[in-house]
């Protein structure tokens, strides 16, 4: 959503993770040998490796990011990645200094004089086109920020279901989707739906009117973006403010991976929204669970319920994002976590590019992509130590460690009489396993060891 001081929301999404049996462990040697269509469709095979938040609160203004996006993207289709998340991408209230949540022109992708400027701050409509077609090229599908529970930047106008003057008078130069007082709340069909934000205009998406502007007419919002832009899913903003069906009848109509952001720890509520927007939100369930086991000290947290156990192909999972960043202590432990769990990891743009080491995030990748597959079982979790395999082939064994010192613990896994070794490198162990499956293991302190066969 918006870093201000009155936020509030919420994400989610999920798919799950497939593997290979490559060996390789250097993730920036290649790309893995796998041909998506270029044409993007690539919303089928979205979700099978990793997403990557390519912004954070306050990139730098000055129209320059769509730029320096597009340069990274050939190194993060390289590492792994499969799809990239983008701010929304049309003209807002505060035009160049905006972030895009308080959206104005829909169909202003920084190509109209208008909010203060002709660029959004992100850039042009030609470098947003570019780097759309650089990202195609790459494999990688492009996910934008979809803001549509409330708008801003409408001049006044007299309302006659409020009796006042309202800023809701919307007349962009695009010349689409032109909106007046009828077309928020309250109007003649209702007084409010499930939320409004900040004060802003709530739109109506009960009216047929709006329903066709977004996602519905053949030069829609949803379709325009899609057919003409390129876009291939959604994140749909704050989507406490609306009624699932309103995501549910957008995807219906023009498909497309989609994540909700369904700011909520409550796993019953990330899993209600889901089952009836039928998209993917993020995992705030997990998110907060590992704030209390990385932060808190207590690894046990880990076996709490998390919407990736529940649906697991509805859950974006992440250790932080442009709202939030409170996991500090044991951030790179809550990455060995989610890229070596079920569910869709997202990877945030700073932790990768600027705060954490990224030749290491590029090992959890690769990691993710060629050995963690199948289901999660649970071996060992206290406070200081977690151990968890994946069932599939050829799966792994992940060890955390949150203690100052090394550790060992034996533990059965599903390889018999086998060599495996730790894929990152911080174990130089290379043990076999029993008969029977199990092996004695280790963890470095403040770290982790992630196990596989050879």
């Amino acid at each position: 959503m918006k870093k201000m001081n009155f936020l509030f929301i919420v994400g989610l999404l999920a798919v799950l993770v497939s593997c290979s049996s490559d060996d390789f462990e250097n993730p920036s040697a290649e790309k893995n040998n796998e041909t998506e269509a270029t044409s993007l469709s690539l919303t089928t095979s979205t979700g099978s490796k990793v997403m990557m938040q390519a912004f954070y609160w306050d990139v730098p203004a000055g129209g320059t990011w769509w730029n320096t996006v597009s340069s990274k993207v050939q190194d993060w289709s390289n590492a792994g990645i499969d799809a990239i998340w983008l701010p929304p991408v049309s003209k807002a209230q505060n035009g160049p200094f905006s972030m895009g949540y308080d959206p104005f022109d829909y169909f202003d992708f920084g190509e109209y004089n208008q909010m203060g400027s002709t660029e959004t701050r992100f850039g042009s409509r030609q470098e947003l086109e570019s780097l759309i077609q650089n990202a195609h090229q790459e494999n990688l599908a492009v996910i934008a920020d979809i803001v549509i529970n409330h708008n801003s930047g409408g001049d006044l106008e007299s309302n006659t279901y409020t009796g006042t003057d309202t800023y809701t008078d919307f007349n962009p130069d695009s010349g689409m989707f032109y909106r007046s007082a009828t077309d928020f709340h309250p109007n003649d069909t209702h007084s409010n739906d499930s939320g409004v934000f900040g004060g802003y205009p709530d739109l109506c998406h009960d009216k047929s009117y709006v329903q066709d502007w977004l996602w519905e007419q053949s030069n829609s919002v949803a379709k325009y973006y899609k057919n003409t832009l390129g876009i291939d899913g959604w994140r749909f903003d704050y989507v406490k403010g609306y009624e699932p069906w309103v995501v549910n009848a957008w995807v219906n109509e023009v498909g497309g991976f989609a994540v909700g952001e369904y700011w909520d720890a409550n796993v019953n509520l990330l899993e209600n929204w889901t089952n009836n927007a039928k998209a993917s939100a993020f995992d705030f369930a997990c998110y907060y669970r590992m704030k209390d086991a990385f932060d808190g000290n207590d690894l046990t947290r880990l076996q709490d319920d998390m919407l990736w156990k529940r649906n697991p192909m509805r859950a974006v999972t992440f250790v932080s994002n442009h709202d939030t960043n409170e996991i500090y202590n044991g951030k790179m432990l809550a990455y060995a976590y989610i890229l070596t769990h079920e569910g869709y990891p997202c990877i945030f743009y700073q932790d990768y590019e600027t705060w954490l080491d990224k030749n290491k995030l590029n090992n959890l990748i690769w990691i993710h992509n060629n050995k963690a597959g199948g289901s999660i079982t649970i071996l060992h979790a206290d406070q200081d130590e977690y151990v968890a395999k994946r069932n599939g082939s050829p799966g792994l064994v992940v060890y955390l460690n949150n203690s100052n010192n090394w550790q060992e613990r034996w533990v059965q896994t599903n390889w018999n009489n086998t060599q495996i070794k730790d894929y990152t490198g911080n174990s130089t162990w290379e043990p076999y396993t029993q008969a029977n499956g199990w092996v004695k293991l280790q963890a470095p302190p403040n770290s982790y060891s992630i196990w596989s066969t050879k």
